[in-house]
């Protein structure tokens, strides 16, 4: 009877446990059942019309930003939606008018805001990624975040928007353009039944195969412009305020398969080119500790590739970049000699595998 117990006991004890991990890395697509969040279950693209002083919102680039009344607009089957929302530039580099044509915004929504019914019932604000330097650009960064998706659920969703704008004084404006909604913080931690963590830790500090996953992704984009000490393009989430995080990045308009022209790698690096690769990892001298982590990226090696040549909004020429990029990245992971020189990388003494990036700091 006793023994019985003891096996009753274990069994669900092994139960509870295999559910909790595989909630926390399973590389299977966002499972969105359990909420009512309509704007990132749909892939398709929003179409928006963002109405009210444009011209000096765009205007309001230095200092403390601004809020600005805005009447944004889409339709919805046969009607036309409108919310009276704030909005403010945001971000440092693309604010910047020396280096973009538009920058960032933040949306913020008031309660009243939500009524009549709208895709945006969960949010009190969403970030909206703007042209830099060309649309195609916002493009290429929101399929990374597509990209992302496919590792793990424990990522920014991202939806790609048509924006229309029109000044209140009659301005001339552009066309229309590509932008992207990122999905709010804490909505993708409550996505994933965990909460929004803020800590600084060091890398090794947070869950380790998630944080593998992550720098390797990282590295097959060709993105070196991410930190976890300093939480430059890094969000946290865990199961609850003691345990290990989980990393999760966001931004990737400065890496390699993105290719924007304004993209520079940070001189410390010495690197010649964004398109260069470096593993940005913490140090693992024994190699097969990316086992599992080489044999993940493997098994998804057919959906990634399909991902970009699927795509019906890339040119042929991006996807021929793009598949000789991904080949480049399995050539190396698949290669022992390669994944030495690359990975082990942080371990090398002399490197710039762990240098301090000027700017990276706490301000």
């Amino acid at each position: 009877m006793k023994k019985s117990i003891f096996f009753n006991l274990s069994f669900l004890l092994f139960f509870l446990l295999g559910k909790s991990q595989s909630n926390t890395i399973s590389p299977s697509i966002p499972d969105s059942s359990h909420s009512d969040e309509k704007l990132f279950d749909d892939s398709g693209i929003l179409e928006i019309t963002l109405k009210g002083n444009v011209h000096k919102l765009f205007e309001d680039r230095k200092g403390e930003a601004k809020y600005y009344p805005v009447t944004l607009s889409y339709k919805d089957a046969d009607s036309v939606i409108s919310i009276h929302i704030n909005v403010k530039t945001r971000g440092h580099f693309r604010r910047d008018k020396a280096n973009c044509s538009y920058p960032p915004l933040l949306l913020s929504f008031s309660d009243t805001a939500r009524n009549p019914p709208s895709v945006f019932p969960e949010h009190s604000s969403l970030k909206l990624v703007m042209p830099c330097k060309g649309d195609k650009f916002v493009v290429h960064e929101w399929m990374v975040y597509r990209l992302y998706n496919l590792i793990t659920p424990q990522s920014f969703r991202a939806r790609l928007v048509k924006v229309t704008l029109q000044d209140d004084d009659n301005k001339r404006m552009p066309s229309p353009f590509y932008g992207m909604l990122l999905e709010d913080e804490k909505q993708m931690a409550k996505r994933n039944h965990m909460v929004a963590a803020k800590k600084k830790i060091k890398p090794y500090e947070t869950m380790r195969e998630p944080f593998l996953r992550m720098a390797v992704f990282e590295y097959l984009i060709g993105n070196t412009d991410w930190s976890v000490e300093y939480m430059q393009n890094i969000k946290f989430i865990a199961s609850d305020s003691v345990s290990k995080p989980v990393t999760v990045p966001y931004d990737f308009d400065l890496s390699g398969i993105v290719d924007a022209p304004y993209a520079l790698p940070a001189p410390e690096l010495k690197m010649n080119s964004v398109r260069e690769r470096r593993y940005r990892g913490y140090c693992l001298k024994d190699m097969k500790g990316f086992d599992s982590t080489i044999a993940f990226y493997n098994g998804l090696r057919k959906k990634i590739y399909s991902l970009y040549t699927d795509s019906p909004l890339l040119d042929e020429k991006y996807k021929k970049q793009t598949t000789s990029y991904l080949d480049q990245f399995y050539s190396t992971i698949n290669n022992p000699k390669a994944l030495a020189k690359e990975f082990g990388y942080p371990c090398l003494p002399d490197g710039t595998g762990n240098v301090i990036i000027k700017g990276l700091k706490e301000n």
